[in-house]
């Protein structure tokens, strides 16, 4: 290996001494004495058959605090491949995956952009390319998405690009458009990097004096910060006022040995005149004719969401639900069966099938778990597949970048793409470190599990958790800065400036500081009261995130993303910290919005559900 990487060279950087580094190098290693092994018989796919199922007691697991980078791709594939080579992956002791995965990388479609007016499009509009040819570009090569998902910025951007959207309608780049129309998705707060900005993008207006934007419409069941911003609310129901489908053919609740999906269903009725946004949808696709939607004769096929989760089939015999399908006896394949909704309340809102004892471990190599797979309707015949340390279609990207083929990357972009779409993981300084020493603390925002979004704030237990949120400060900077109980702080990146309270963490890497994410509010929205602490102590860091990198003296403004897969580098934010004289309320301090619903009542009726 290189030096480069040797923990002594890499030890203060991150921040962990070479000796904890070799320590547990060894520990890994000494997993190979150490095997797990369990007197399960199973078969493979080539028709073997092992009397144990052998396993090394090595797990990592990466989210955010990897991902989150802009290099999040190539490092967790580092993290992936050292998994491999440990072989450390579905066996007993070590990482696992939930079902419906593990599927082979071509089991996936291909992204499809070729739109076309009053035709449905060729394919899902998002996908995984094998290579350029599979790229969302316009003949002239430009991007064919407004967030330029499946370009060449960002080639492999399977979640497509959220927190460009309205910077790059906002700039007509690559085009211009004329209605936004979003879901959920509290772009003019929590959601965006550089929220005061993107604000300012949502109003603004050009030399003719028309908004850059010319039209939002937007569904939410409270009165968000991004409501304020729409032309047309949709107003969507809560949770407990209509059908969800927690689904395998989207983010289920699998577990490693059990496949399982659910539902919400209505358990209040909704006391004022709203709609869930997914029957607006059925609506909405039954009234423009959709296909798939509407017979032949024109006649829609779905009166509802719930209709939809019911009798929609995705394949012949496998739709959004697996549960008591057919009579009622089935999972995963059966026909529709009318009474599926009421069998999942009976049931507790939720269908669980175990995977066998002989298909548990092994999953992309198990011919028994590939036989169950099939029989759920994962897929429709066994995929077994060998792990790739070699990503082709990473080099395929790689050598359009060098030249070859008849799709190029344009000239600016080459050398990005040489360096990022390595077939092997490689490892290279995530482009905030170009802040230095000048930022020399490294800031995150977390998800707290109680209130993943902003629509936490509506429940009164909560709130009682989750009211304000400090930025969690280390031992050592507490110490330097003088800080005490009660302080505040000036934070500073190259973006921006913040003034909140701090409180002391000694369980925190001495180089970062951290905050929850959504719990600070802007005041007038979500008909909270004027003084709560949400919208007085609490704050965003996402003040401090610019969505684009500084120039590099090229002309060009990089989008703050890894060039992989387009993932927003949160976790890339770098700041200065300094203690600051106490505030009545954290700083930015924006204006109050006017809220579109009166205060809220601090007592509601109880109302039965139909």
């Amino acid at each position: 290996l290189s030096e480069d990487y040797a923990p002594e060279a890499v030890a203060s950087r991150t921040g962990i001494s070479a000796s904890r580094i070799k320590g547990l190098a060894a520990e890994i290693a000494a997993a190979f004495d150490a095997p797990v092994v369990l007197p399960r018989p199973w078969t493979d796919f080539r028709g073997e058959r092992h009397e144990t199922m052998v396993g090394r007691p090595v797990s990592f697991h990466a989210m955010r605090g990897i991902s989150a980078h802009s290099n999040g791709f190539q490092t967790a594939r580092a993290l992936h491949l050292l998994q491999i080579l440990l072989g450390a992956v579905e066996t007993p002791g070590s990482f696992r995956f939930k079902p419906p995965y593990p599927k082979p990388f071509d089991a996936h479609p291909t992204p499809h952009c070729d739109c076309v007016p009053g035709k449905p499009l060729g394919g899902p509009h998002l996908g995984f390319p094998r290579g350029p040819e599979d790229l969302a570009l316009k003949a002239d090569g430009s991007p064919a998405r407004i967030d330029k998902a499946f370009s060449w910025e960002n080639p492999l951007s399977v979640h497509g690009l959220m927190h460009m959207v309205i910077p790059n309608a906002h700039a007509g780049d690559p085009y211009r458009i004329d209605t936004l129309m979003l879901y959920m998705a509290n772009m003019a707060w929590n959601s965006s990097m550089n929220t005061a900005a993107v604000m300012e993008m949502l109003t603004d207006r050009d030399e003719k004096g028309e908004y850059r934007i010319p039209r939002i419409i937007y569904s939410d069941a409270y009165a968000s910060e991004m409501v304020a911003y729409a032309d047309l609310v949709l107003p969507d129901t809560t949770y407990l006022e209509r059908h969800d489908c927690i689904s395998l053919l989207d983010r289920p609740i699998c577990e490693p040995d059990a496949a399982a999906d659910a539902i919400r269903w209505p358990v209040v009725a909704p006391d004022r005149e709203v709609r869930g946004f997914q029957s607006v949808l059925v609506d909405l696709a039954n009234r423009l004719g959709l296909p798939g939607f509407v017979d032949e004769e024109g006649r829609a096929k779905y009166q509802d969401y719930a209709d939809y989760m019911v009798h929609h089939e995705r394949r012949l015999g496998v739709g959004p639900l697996m549960g008591w399908r057919g009579d009622g006896s089935e999972t995963g394949r059966g026909a529709p069966n009318p009474d599926q909704i009421d069998r999942y309340v009976a049931n507790g809102g939720f269908c669980v099938e175990h995977v066998p004892e002989e298909a548990a471990f092994f999953k992309p190599w198990n011919a028994a778990y590939q036989d169950w797979a099939v029989n759920l309707g994962f897929y429709d015949k066994p995929l077994p597949y060998l792990f790739s340390l070699w990503v082709e279609p990473l080099q395929r990207f790689r050598l359009a970048a060098e030249g070859h083929g008849t799709r190029q990357p344009p000239a600016h972009l080459r050398d990005r793409l040489r360096q990022a779409m390595d077939p092997l993981p490689v490892w290279y300084e995530p482009f905030g470190e170009v802040a230095g020493e000048d930022y020399p603390v490294h800031a995150l925002t977390q998800r707290p599990m109680a209130m993943y979004h902003s629509w936490g704030s509506q429940n009164v237990w909560l709130r009682q958790i989750h009211g304000e949120n400090p930025l969690y400060v280390p031992t050592n900077i507490w110490e330097e800065q003088g800080f005490e109980e009660g302080d505040w702080a000036r934070v500073t990146s190259p973006s921006g400036e913040i003034v909140v309270p701090v409180a002391h963490m000694a369980a925190l890497n001495d180089g970062t500081v951290w905050t929850w994410n959504a719990i600070g509010k802007r005041k007038g929205a979500w008909a909270l009261d004027p003084a709560a602490p949400e919208a007085t102590k609490g704050f965003l860091l996402n003040h401090l995130i610019c969505e684009l990198m500084p120039e590099r003296g090229d002309g060009l403004r990089w989008s703050n993303s890894d060039p992989v897969t387009g993932q927003a580098a949160w976790f890339d934010l770098r700041v200065r910290i300094e203690r600051a004289a106490p505030r009545a309320a954290s700083e930015p301090g924006l204006e109050p919005l006017a809220s579109p619903v009166p205060p809220a009542p601090r007592h509601r009726p109880w109302r039965e559900s139909p």
